[in-house]
């Protein structure tokens, strides 16, 4: 990559969560070239924010160009995929996603090996999983530079909560650790300042704690069959990706937030845990340096009613992970 350019990728650019995020995106100085890649539309969404009076150069990529827009990428960005739909499970998205994610992390591998790997296609969970098994086959895998998106648990967590009880001012960073769907989600409403959690009864913890870990259900059913959350995820992914962005080139120190990474990312830290757990992945604090992860940040002290989520989520987990793993090792099909 030339000294001073940036190129940023957006696979599936022309969905209904990469054009919010790609306008996001449009908007950052770090960025000199944006790539926006997808099946259908992509030249049409990059000639339109190509009009946008920003730093960055936009480019589109239809189908059959995905290595033009991929080659030598700083940063590959993945929301491409199907949305669920009403009554759809996370896993049954599996089935379609998960081939989409194995062919975008192909490309990365031929195009751009050194790049961060930002995967917002669900279920991340599993596909997560899936691209680092494929960069590994290619020999170009460093788990320090692939990170699962799980920002929007946090970013509800934190509106949640103010809904909750207002003292807690809505940008308030809320831990969520785990993993990225239903029952894996674990926010940790304990590290909250001025006793919140003590303000609440057990019905309203356990209300509140439900409603973070299913949020985009109540999306999915408000859309009624037009899709899932869109625009709070191009927010929370924007969000996640501007960090990286400034801890890897802008060099800004003490950047964190809770993201789904492979344990081997800060392999010292997470040791204990992993032998405990089991996982090779998991959600949690992450603080970003030069090289992606900068180290994974130890889990603090959870309540007893956290430890009883992490429980739960541990099994779920495990279950997840080697379902994608195993679509790339046993050669699974669709």
């Amino acid at each position: 990559m030339v000294k001073g350019k940036l190129e940023l990728v957006i696979c599936g650019a022309a969905g209904g969560i990469g054009q919010p995020l790609s306008l996001l995106l449009k908007q950052s100085d770090l960025i000199s070239h944006l790539a926006l890649f997808d099946v259908v539309n992509a030249p049409g969404v990059a000639a339109d924010l190509s009009h946008i009076n920003t730093k960055s150069t936009v480019t589109g990529h239809g189908k059959d160009q995905m290595d033009e827009a991929m080659k030598g990428a700083h940063t590959v960005v993945i929301p491409a995929g199907v949305p669920r739909k009403p009554g759809m499970s996370r896993d049954d998205l599996f089935k379609i996603n998960a081939g989409i994610v194995r062919d975008l992390a192909e490309g990365v591998a031929k195009n751009c090996p050194g790049a961060n790997v930002l995967v917002i296609s669900n279920p991340v969970n599993s596909t997560v999983p899936i691209v680092c098994e494929v960069l590994k086959q290619h020999g170009v895998f460093n788990p320090r530079k692939v990170f699962g998106v799980s920002t929007l648990d946090a970013v509800r967590a934190s509106r949640f909560s103010f809904e909750t009880n207002s003292s807690i001012p809505p940008s308030s960073r809320v831990t969520v650790v785990g993993g990225h769907s239903g029952t894996t989600i674990v926010p940790l409403l304990s590290q909250l300042p001025n006793n919140f959690v003590g303000s609440l009864s057990k019905e309203e913890l356990e209300k509140l704690t439900y409603r973070i870990q299913f949020g985009g259900d109540e999306v999915v059913k408000a859309k009624d069959g037009a899709g899932s959350a869109t625009l709070s995820m191009a927010f929370a992914g924007a969000r996640f990706t501007l960090a990286v962005l400034q801890a890897t080139v802008g060099g800004k120190t003490g950047l964190i937030e809770s993201t789904y990474v492979n344990l081997a990312a800060d392999a010292d830290a997470t040791r204990e845990f992993k032998a405990k757990t089991g996982l090779e992945y998991f959600a949690q604090d992450v603080e970003f340096g030069p090289e992606g992860v900068q180290r994974i940040v130890p889990l603090p002290t959870l309540s007893a009613y956290e430890q009883g989520l992490l429980e739960v989520a541990v099994k779920e987990l495990k279950v997840n992970i080697t379902k994608g793993t195993a679509f790339i090792t046993d050669n699974s099909k669709i």
